[in-house]
């Protein structure tokens, strides 16, 4: 059985997920290996700002990472187990 730890641990990434926009920068990330703050505006139509908010709560939640190229920051889905995670959640939305 898992520790009462993990197990809060896990609620909190299903929390991450749980937002249309991050779904939709998640599902960005899963097509292109690296964006930045201005290649996802198309989400949702939000503002960078708003972007900048869900983007800090996923990185905090451990789904992205983030790389400082030249001027612009770009974000990453952190590893496998999170990309396949996240192709099981969005399954099938590409065919919609």
């Amino acid at each position: 059985m898992k520790s009462q730890f993990e197990l809060v641990k896990r609620a909190e990434l299903l929390k991450a997920f749980a937002h249309p926009v991050r779904l939709c920068i998640i599902s960005r990330l899963l097509e292109t290996a690296s964006l930045n703050v201005s290649n996802m505006e198309s989400c949702l139509a939000v503002s960078q700002s708003s972007i900048s908010q869900h983007l800090l709560k996923l990185k905090h939640a451990g789904i992205i990472t983030s790389e400082r190229i030249r001027n612009e920051v770009h974000y990453r889905l952190k590893n496998e187990e999170i990309k396949e995670f996240a192709k099981f959640i969005l399954g099938g939305l590409e065919n919609d």
